[in-house]
């Protein structure tokens, strides 16, 4: 497994400039969650329950609008995002909706420098695991931070997705952990002209490695499911078929998008 040295810097970059346009888009709609929108989805809040007065860390949280939806729900909420662009704008949104939500800017993997106290519930959703080489690492930091009985609540895109190239048409990568993708990205999910030309450093995850390195943690998997449908638009050749879900207009339920994971600190 190929791991460039600078891909925290890398990402960081690209993440910055993501988050200009990201806050200015329809995509994130940050008017209408500043007027009371909540921005999580009911595949995540049927897996969070009642969160009221629950400690969660949110890692890679970007601007901080999923872990002020759980703030608004009654939850101590601490997120956490490689950006300091992103990570200054969810201070900013906390202000302004007088919000008690912490936020941090470090990589995962540093977070323990950082951070010292344990949670009830580690958060984490969408687009997040492939900007991590090492998932045994990942696991280790869950681990770390999660209460004895805590919980970890993870929604991910399925790794069959990432495996095609972006307009669906042919597999263009391992669906295992081979090696690093660089590309350099034009736009974003967000905003497909955003003038954004940054490189990515990212890695495919298969589920065994992604469920195996949590149990090597002594994390028992008590929830796992797969959905055949993305609750954004963020992919090319989409269509929406209901509130919030859309799927491949040319591949019809044949394809896994989604799939969610709970797993418990023994």
């Amino acid at each position: 497994m190929d791991t460039p040295a600078n891909f925290l810097a890398q990402n960081q970059q690209l993440w910055n400039a993501k988050t200009e346009y990201h806050l200015a888009s329809e995509f994130y709609d940050v008017v209408g969650f500043v007027a009371g929108k909540s921005s999580l989805n009911e595949v995540e809040l049927a897996l969070l329950g009642d969160v009221t007065d629950e400690t969660i860390l949110h890692l890679q949280c970007h601007f901080g609008q999923d872990s002020l939806s759980l703030s608004r729900l009654g939850a101590q909420v601490t997120g956490v995002d490689l950006s300091d662009k992103a990570i200054a704008k969810a201070h900013e949104l906390a202000a302004q909706l007088q919000l008690n939500a912490t936020f941090i800017c470090s990589d995962v993997y540093g977070l323990p420098q950082h951070l010292h106290q344990q949670f009830d519930i580690v958060f984490t959703t969408y687009g997040v695991l492939g900007w991590l080489p090492d998932l045994n690492q990942w696991a280790a930091v869950v681990a770390h931070f999660l209460k004895p009985g805590g919980r970890l609540v993870l929604v991910e895109f399925h790794p069959v997705v990432w495996m095609f190239d972006n307009d669906f048409t042919q597999v263009q990568y391992s669906y295992f952990n081979r090696e690093a993708i660089v590309e350099t990205e034009a736009g974003t999910y967000a905003d497909r002209a955003a003038p954004i030309g940054c490189p990515a450093v990212s890695w495919n995850h298969s589920l065994s490695e992604v469920l195996g390195s949590l149990l090597r943690h002594n994390l028992e998997i008590s929830h796992f499911d797969e959905y055949d449908y993305s609750p954004y638009n963020c992919f090319a050749q989409l269509e929406q078929i209901a509130e919030r879900r859309y799927r491949l207009r040319h591949l019809p339920d044949k394809l896994p998008m989604l799939y969610s994971v709970v797993a418990r600190k023994k």
